[in-house]
Parts: C-alpha cells; sequence; structure tokens
C-alpha cells in the first residue's frame, strides 16, 4: 500500500483549515469578551450546552460567583449570558472536534500502515502542539476566575501564538507531502524568508498583546499615535522599569506592534526586491507576488481597525488575514527550502 496518499493530504490540509475556523471564533469570542462565560471545565459533558431554563439558570449562577459578572457585568439578564455563552462554548467545541479530526484519523492511518516514519514522527509533533494548546486555553481562562475579571494578556498572547504555530506546522506538513520535490536557492535569500517568518511570529504575538490589554482601544490615530506628536510621556510611560511598559503597558504594546508592522512590510518587500533577480519556479513566483499583496491589505486593515476603534467585524478580518500572511510566509518558505 502507498504511503502518505492523498487520504494523508486531505487530512492535513482539514485540520489547517478547523485550526483556522477555531482561531477565527476565538477572536470573536475574545472581541465580544465572551471568554469567561463558561466558568467550569467538562471535558465530555461540557460538549453539550445547557437544554433547559433550569440547566441556563445553574450555568448562570455559576457565573455570578466569578469577578467577570461581579465587577463588569452584574446588569446582565440570562439572555445576555446567553449570547456570550454561546461563542465561548463554540470555541471549546470546535477545539474537541479538532482533537478528534487529528487523533482518529492518524490513529486509522498507523493501524492501516499508511504512513511514512517522518510523517509519523510530524504527526505526533502536532498532537503534542494540539494537546498543549487546549492546555494553554484551560490556563488562559482560569487567569481571570481569581481576582480581575479578565485573562492574562500573557497566556492570551501564548494561547494565540501556539494556534498560529500548530496551524502553519501542520500545512508545512502537508507541503512537505504534496511537494516532495524542492528546488535549491540562494542560501542568502532563504535566511531573508527566516527571517521575515521569525518577524511575523513576534508581530502575531505582540498582536495578543494588545488584544490581551485592549491596547487597540487607545491612541486611535494614524501615523501618529496621538494627534500631533508620537505619543505623550506620561501616558507611555505606566511602569517601572520603562522596559516593561514594551509588554505591559497598553501604550507600550501598542507602539511595539505598530512598528513591527512596518518593519514585517520592509522585510517582505525587501524579498520581493530580491525575488525578481531569480530564476523562479511558477509557485515560487506566485507565492512572492501573494505574500506582497497580503501584507499590504494586512497592513491597510490593522490601520483601520486601529482608527475605528477594534469594532468586531475589524478585528476579525485583522485576525483572518494575520493568517492568510501566515500562511502564504510558510508557503514560500517551503518553496525555497532546500
Amino acid at each position: 500500500m502507498k504511503k502518505d496518499n492523498k487520504a494523508v493530504i486531505y487530512w492535513l490540509l482539514t485540520g489547517s483549515l478547523l485550526i483556522f475556523i477555531m482561531v477565527l471564533v476565538g477572536g470573536i469570542t475574545r472581541l465580544t469578551h465572551s471568554g469567561l462565560s463558561i466558568s467550569n471545565y467538562k471535558l465530555i459533558s461540557g460538549t453539550i450546552p445547557p437544554t433547559s431554563e433550569i440547566e441556563w439558570q445553574e450555568a448562570f449562577d455559576l457565573y455570578k460567583q466569578y469577578p467577570e459578572y461581579q465587577k463588569l457585568n452584574s446588569h446582565f439578564t440570562l439572555e445576555d449570558f446567553k449570547s456570550i455563552y454561546f461563542w465561548e462554548w463554540l470555541h471549546r467545541f470546535i477545539g474537541r472536534f479538532i482533537g478528534m479530526v487529528f487523533l482518529i484519523p492518524f490513529l486509522y492511518f498507523l493501524i492501516k500502515k499508511q504512513l511514512s516514519r517522518p510523517t509519523i514522527k510530524k504527526a505526533i509533533i502536532l498532537l503534542l502542539l494540539g494537546a498543549f494548546q487546549g492546555f494553554l486555553g484551560w490556563y488562559m481562562v482560569k487567569s481571570g476566575l481569581v481576582n480581575r475579571p479578565d485573562v492574562s494578556h500573557y497566556r492570551l498572547a501564548s494561547h494565540l501564538i501556539t494556534a498560529f504555530i500548530t496551524f502553519a506546522y501542520t500545512l508545512w506538513v502537508a507541503l512537505d507531502l504534496i511537494f516532495p520535490k524542492k528546488k535549491d536557492v540562494s542560501i542568502n535569500f532563504r535566511r531573508h524568508i527566516r527571517i521575515g517568518m521569525i518577524l511575523l511570529v513576534l508581530q502575531i504575538f505582540w498582536g495578543g498583546l494588545v488584544a490581551g490589554l485592549d491596547a487597540g482601544f487607545i491612541h486611535n490615530h494614524w501615523p501618529l499615535m496621538s494627534e500631533g506628536k508620537l505619543v505623550h510621556e506620561t501616558v507611555f510611560i505606566e511602569h517601572s522599569p520603562v522596559w516593561i511598559n514594551f509588554i505591559e503597558g497598553r501604550s507600550g504594546v501598542q507602539f511595539i506592534h505598530r512598528y513591527l508592522a512596518y518593519i514585517v512590510v520592509g522585510i517582505i518587500l525587501f524579498i520581493c526586491y530580491k525575488a525578481k533577480k531569480l530564476s523562479l519556479t511558477s509557485y515560487q513566483k506566485g507565492g512572492v507576488n501573494l505574500l506582497l499583496i497580503i501584507v499590504v491589505s494586512q497592513f491597510i486593515l490593522g490601520i483601520l481597525t486601529l482608527i475605528y476603534s477594534v469594532p468586531v467585524w475589524l478585528g476579525v478580518a485583522h485576525q483572518i488575514f494575520a493568517f492568510f500572511l501566515l500562511g502564504t510566509m510558510t508557503f514560500v518558505l517551503h518553496r525555497f527550502s532546500k
């Protein structure tokens, strides 16, 4: 029997798509402030949402025991609670579904001996990444159930970037099977793409910090952070020492996210410029061109999301294009790898 056949490729691409959908729903969950609506974690029984008014009231009563209700949402009715419960439940449901989609076909392919040894190793890494992602989700929610009615922005950013990395690695494994042969290119050019990938991952992580601190709701001007100047010093220096502001201060985190965006656009423009001097395959040329289109679109979306103070639809669109950008960068890096 031929190993690593089309069914394996479809399985991996389906996993990538589901991770994309999960992060999309996760973005909506964050922007609608729904993430702390389910206060307990039940791996099996939590799959089914409340089905009767009694069960809904029990879930609402549990929610009332935690800081988000007591400090922010004490005006909530049961209907208000149901609206935020839906998004968190859907996010968790998709997470459970992804776990089954990865695990069951993996065991089937393993039993049928349809996986090569390298693919088995990569699939095990994917399963571990998925399990770690689930743990981070629980760990993140836990941080918002103690004293303050919000999750740790560090845990949120870690949860987000792990999802993006899991998506990128799943796509990479699928690409290894789709394109078993690669065209060798300049080591220096490949290094440029790797630098671009590292900067993009950092940018996405800082985007998670921005989301966790709600830092997109301040300094809603562009290109300057406030009208007439970069940013007022008394606003920027929220913590001591100064460097802490770049990971814990709302102004500082937004500052890094803004200027990393310029650097990411710059490195991709540089990659596109250098690529024009090389003899490329159609896939390589198409990937580089698409990379340019998406990074410009993402940059514009980021500006609009900021100046309109993060409406849900723009915030979600910005996150979607971050996924497109990472996916395209993964494809380009793969096509230029040895």
